[in-house]
């Protein structure tokens, strides 16, 4: 099964320049979307891991007391003799 040997199926044929055109731009849309999408996840990974080591040093060091606040004496008002 030989097959006979044609500029048809030797070749692959060229692409238009529009489609030369537009394969540029797609591999270059795909290319900064696939980038960003690395950052993100780094970035996301990076914060999720800064959260989960304050949380452990939160828990280590144990609730800080609030300062109480001193209660000032209300006022009296001397009742009027009608």
């Amino acid at each position: 099964m030989t097959t006979t040997l044609t500029k048809d199926n030797l070749f692959k044929p060229a692409p238009s320049r529009a489609e030369t055109k537009a394969d540029i731009t797609d591999r270059s849309a795909r290319a900064i979307i696939e980038k960003e999408t690395g950052d993100l996840k780094n970035k996301t990974e990076r914060l999720r891991l800064a959260r989960l080591e304050m949380e452990a040093q939160q828990k280590t060091k144990g609730p800080e007391a609030k300062p109480r606040r001193k209660k000032v004496a209300a006022l009296r008002r001397g009742k009027s003799s009608m």
